[in-house]
């Protein structure tokens, strides 16, 4: 049976009201309360005018007031929109526009950052909701309400038509035209894959989750919800723990968390930096990892270190919400060069591996990997060229509802059985877990005038990061502008995991023969500068590029 989201958390407050739903540093909330507070937002936002189908943005860090957000949008009837505290305003200012909302909810330490955002129209149209007691002062922007005006609200359980292929939320990843796409996620999407997972990984009410991921991320859902289904306690992680490979190993051992789900930057990071000890955090029973590759050597070290945990690799994009298969590792990897599967379909998922003309290859040959199931999502919002674009009639069957996602993967299947992920067939990258489209950062760059050409080529690396983003750029005649500078600039456009790391520049970027700009040959100049040079700026004769390294 589906649900919608919010109804997990009425059942387990009806049933057991007391119980820990969320926990935070020393401080914890119960299902009861939970329940209580997104009723009563709920209310609020009705009274305000939001109505079934209306889009509410909410821009605050990872905390209580997020998760109640979360749930009483949802119990309002409307969608909820994620909003990153560390993105640039320029960035969140597009996707509030896209969304086309009217309310924003806020808390934390972002007043700066909506002063910036809410100018000129946008201040005018958008009413704030301030989930703290004490309102922050001079600010450009109006606050219609706070914390203590929803806390005099009815605590009911508001009354709202509303059905399982509604929407639930609104996720926006980066887009190849400078424009952040948002992939329409519906209440049936996600049921669909949480009841599977509660399932597969046999997760119940005394199960400790993690909260590692941040809400805009859709790792976040499984994190979220799935704790919900089953009851269990959800632990979020402070922001000050989440890339400090120390305080991330005492945080599993003092939370004694039961399930460790992150992107696997963050594990292989753990392990170079060698922070488990042997048979370390005794409660844990799994960890699932999902987003980009898991270098092999770095799950050998897990594997070695906790014998008594069960790891599972899963795969999927955001359109097909959180996942779309997996891989429960069977035994410690010998071989440090082999990779990990993706393993099979999660039910009601499939996955395709298809030729140009949409036929299945042979075992054993690399094709483009398409995903069909229930957890397809129905498109990017407003966007029907994109959707259409992605999301194909399955070749397969006549009638129009049968969908299948190109994921822009190239995949094979082994000898196995099992399905292996081979590569990117287009210019996206997954860095730290972020889904980055280097076009994005490619329109960020063409906006800033001391710029004549510039190009955003990614080298994958061993490191953290997964990939170094590089710029190679030509200065505008009579202009001046050195990296410093450049990245200065960017970062009033994007996150700061989109930002390049290294960059050169050139008289005039190299050209194929059609004219385009050469990138083999700018990734075969950066991997000689990275192999070559370790220093901040190297120059050489007059023709050459230069570069520059930010340690």
């Amino acid at each position: 049976m589906k649900h919608l989201l919010q109804h997990w958390v009425t059942r387990q407050a009806e049933t057991r009201p007391e119980a820990v739903a969320l926990v935070m540093g020393v401080d914890s909330l119960r299902y009861g309360q939970l329940e209580t507070l997104s009723n009563q937002l709920a209310h609020l936002l009705n009274r305000a005018g939001c109505r079934k189908g209306d889009r509410v943005c909410f821009l605050m860090p990872k905390s209580f007031a997020a998760i109640v957000s979360v749930i009483g949008i949802l119990k309002a009837g409307c969608i909820h929109v994620p909003l990153d505290p560390t993105s640039p305003p320029l960035r969140m200012r597009k996707i509030i526009e896209s969304c086309e909302n009217r309310w924003l909810l806020a808390a934390g330490p972002v007043a700066s950052s909506l002063s910036n955002l809410l100018e000129d129209s946008l201040a005018s149209r958008i009413s704030v909701g301030w989930l703290e007691r004490e309102k922050p002062r001079a600010t450009s922007f109006r606050i219609e309400w706070s914390l203590e005006d929803v806390l005099l609200a009815e605590t009911t359980q508001p009354s709202v038509d509303a059905s399982t292929t509604d929407p639930a939320h609104i996720l926006f990843t980066s887009g190849s035209t400078g424009v952040p796409k948002g992939v329409v996620i519906t209440h049936s999407n996600v049921s669909h894959f949480v009841e599977w997972s509660v399932r597969h990984f046999g997760i119940d009410s005394s199960d400790r989750l993690s909260g590692h991921t941040p809400l805009h991320f859709d790792l976040s859902t499984f994190d979220v919800f799935g704790t919900f289904a089953a009851g269990a306690e959800l632990h979020m992680l402070p922001q000050d723990t989440a890339l400090s490979p120390l305080k991330l190993a005492e945080f599993v051992r003092t939370s004694r968390l039961t399930q460790w789900f992150s992107v696997p930057s963050v594990l292989n990071y753990m392990a170079k930096s060698d922070v488990l000890r042997s048979h370390d955090f005794p409660a844990l029973k799994r960890v699932l990892w999902c987003g980009e590759v898991l270098p092999t050597p770095a799950l050998i070290y897990w594997m070695r270190r906790l014998p008594h945990v069960r790891f599972t690799n899963l795969y999927g994009p955001t359109e097909a919400t959180i996942a779309s298969s997996f891989y429960d590792v069977p035994e410690c990897p010998v071989d440090e060069k082999a990779p990990i599967p993706i393993g099979l379909a999660c039910d009601g998922e499939e996955l395709l591996i298809l030729d140009q003309n949409l036929q299945p290859v042979s075992p054993g040959e690399v094709g483009d990997l398409y995903i069909s199931g229930a957890g397809l999502s129905p498109g990017y919002w407003h966007d029907p060229e994109r959707t259409a674009a992605v999301f194909l009639p399955d070749p397969r069957h006549s009638t129009a509802n049968n969908r299948i996602y190109r994921s822009g993967d190239l995949a094979r299947r082994g000898d196995d059985g099992m399905i292996y992920f081979v590569g990117r067939q287009d210019a996206q990258i997954k860095s730290r877990g972020y889904r980055i489209e280097l076009g994005e950062i490619e329109a960020a760059l063409s906006s800033l005038p001391c710029l004549e050409e510039s190009a955003a080529i990614a080298i994958e690396t061993s490191g953290f990061e997964g990939w170094l983003i590089c710029c190679a750029y030509v200065v505008q005649p009579g202009s001046q502008c050195a990296p410093s500078g450049l990245r200065k600039d960017l970062a009033k456009h994007l996150p700061s995991y989109m930002i390049p790391s290294r960059w050169m520049e050139h008289q005039a970027l190299p050209k194929n023969a059609n004219g385009k700009i050469d990138r083999p040959k700018l990734k075969e100049l950066f991997l000689k500068a990275e192999t070559f040079s370790r220093a901040e700026l190297c120059r050489s004769s007059e023709n050459a590029p230069s570069v520059e390294q930010f340690r």
